[in-house]
């Protein structure tokens, strides 16, 4: 154990004694004796009690603290702290640019209790108005929780399709004349991966030279006919190399899941070599199988008869629902989102669902301001016509499962997207009831986020998603796919689930600012992972269609 491991415990134990608030004078000197441990002349390790207390800025007390510390991993101060203070809030003490006082008023003002739910904050625009926090100081927050989720060996896959594009792009260039794509979790969209895989028909040596030019700093390694490196991102690729004969073959075998490979050899052992994907998947008596389902689910056997539904699109959606403006946290205004939808993105239709009047850290709306926004709504609608904004509300779901608004105010609503954002630390009794409870009000549209979860940071709360799924269908409340890549919840392994129950989907882009629009492309991407067709989604119906699927309901 060297001087600087020491030194570090003591420095954490400086920072939460200021996070509790304890004696200044206390932690001031404990911040102190790290800075004296660190610059020590001699291992503290080895060193006896007498020489440690000798050192200047030592003494006794600290002496003693550190031999408990090099003995047991711990000292009695440290751990008291340690024992009281959130997992979560210890890690958010790591990033860089939050001291002690901002993550007290992270964890006590803003009620974010993990470095996930952080980042999330950052991309609503939450941060800002807390004291002491600024657009720059929020912008270089969220950058330095990205570098740290970068260096956990896991990636959203949002978060590295910039990364794989540079690479794709370079061996195009390198390579014009010969076949490329993208391979692996990537193609297969998984919501998370640990690297991306590409296949190339060239030799790997050339593969090798190709890479090497793009940057000198990046270390390749040769495993038999593949390339491994990590790039400036810190990103992981594998490169396989193939040859033109072999390149579907190989394309197929290299995207597949385990579980979707394992299904196809029961069919076929040795797969024939044949032009295109399409064609193999023929010959052993398959429909072409889209690379996101691959995943050893029942695709074989839809294949097998002819059953596999035609995936959606991006091109199949027709408005976005779930969004929100300045009314609330959103960064546009509720102008800006709308002409953004209908000018950039083409759109017939957009639903505004600022956040009700319990999420105060949202700036949630009180019956005055959606007075206000209402008739802004109806002015915009006169001005954008034949595009139309829904009067929609993210409506908190409470803890007993009711909606935060009375019944006479959510039936002035084109719409009610129903969410949990507070509480979720309930067994999954509890959770289900509540959740049920809510999708039994005949105001719910749509269940929002429904496990709350954030990819990568916080696992969303234990729910029977067959009973939740269930109730839905019951009620004829549509479920969200949140597509904003932290949270791609509904999970896709449960998408299949509530199609068969005859449950639609909406992929709901949770946009706080215009550019989070985009984000419905991750939503089509899951929901191609579950089975999803145009048919079964919510805004892939026409203006007339959803308005009178909102009128009936």
């Amino acid at each position: 154990m060297d001087n600087k491991t020491i030194a570090r415990a003591f420095k954490l134990c400086g920072q939460l004694m200021e996070l509790h608030n304890e004696n200044p004078f206390r932690s001031k000197a404990i911040a102190s004796a790290s800075f004296k441990i660190d610059k020590l002349p001699i291992a503290a390790a080895t060193a006896t009690f007498d020489q440690l207390s000798e050192q200047p800025g030592i003494g006794k007390s600290t002496a003693e603290k550190i031999q408990q510390f090099i003995q047991t991993g711990t000292f009695n101060d440290l751990q008291e702290l340690i024992e009281k203070t959130p997992a979560g809030i210890l890690e958010m003490l790591k990033i860089k640019g939050l001291g002690p006082k901002k993550v007290q008023i992270i964890w006590n003002d803003l009620a974010i209790e993990s470095v996930g739910e952080l980042y999330y904050a950052c991309n609503e625009n939450r941060l800002i108005e807390a004291k002491g926090f600024g657009l720059k100081t929020q912008e270089d927050i969220k950058k330095s929780i990205e570098f740290t989720l970068d260096n956990q060996g896991w990636f959203l896959y949002a978060k590295v399709v910039p990364f794989a594009e540079n690479i794709y792009n370079s061996l195009v260039k390198a390579f014009p004349e010969n076949k490329i794509s993208y391979t692996g979790d990537f193609r297969r969209k998984m919501e998370v991966l640990q690297q991306v895989e590409l296949i190339v028909d060239t030799p790997v040596d050339r593969i090798e030279q190709a890479i090497q030019s793009l940057n000198n700093d990046i270390t390749v390694k040769k495993e038999d006919n593949k390339l491994i490196f990590t790039d400036e991102n810190s990103c992981h690729f594998i490169i396989y190399s193939s040859n033109e004969s072999n390149f579907a073959k190989d394309l197929l075998e290299t995207t597949g899941s385990t579980a979707h490979l394992n299904l196809i050899k029961e069919i076929n052992n040795d797969l024939p070599a044949l032009a295109t994907e399409e064609e193999i998947y023929k010959a052993i008596g398959l429909s072409y199988i889209e690379p996101e389902i691959r995943e050893g689910l029942d695709e074989i056997q839809l294949a097998r008869e002819n059953k596999l539904p035609q995936l959606i699109t991006f091109e199949d959606l027709k408005g976005t629902l779930h969004n929100h403006s300045t009314y609330s946290d959103g960064v546009h205004s509720l102008a800006e989102m709308a002409r953004y939808s209908k000018e950039e993105l083409g759109l017939e239709y957009l639903g505004i669902c600022d956040h009700s009047k319990t999420a105060v850290y949202a700036n949630g709306l009180n019956i005055d301001r959606l007075t206000q926004q209402w008739a802004e709504i109806d002015q915009l609608n006169e001005q954008l016509a034949p595009f139309k904004i829904f009067k929609g509300i993210e409506s908190d779901i409470l803890s007993d499962g009711s909606l935060d608004y009375s019944d006479d105010i959510l039936a002035k609503f084109d719409f009610v997207v129903a969410s949990v954002h507070s509480n979720l630390k309930m067994d999954e009794e509890k959770a289900t009831a509540r959740l049920i409870k809510a999708i039994e009000n005949p105001y719910t549209t749509i269940l929002g986020h429904p496990t709350g979860r954030l990819l990568l940071a916080r696992a969303g709360y234990p729910l029977d998603f067959k009973k939740i799924i269930d109730a839905c269908a019951s009620n004829n409340v549509v479920i969200e796919i949140n597509a904003n890549p932290l949270r791609l919840d509904l999970d896709w392994r449960w998408h299949r689930y509530a199609l068969e129950k005859g449950v639609l989907l909406s992929i709901n882009p949770d946009a706080h600012r215009t550019e989070g629009l985009h984000d419905m492309h991750y939503g089509v991407f899951v929901g191609r992972k579950g089975g999803l067709s145009k048919e079964k989604c919510l805004n892939a119906l026409s203006l007339n269609e959803i308005s009178n699927f909102f009128h009936k309901k």
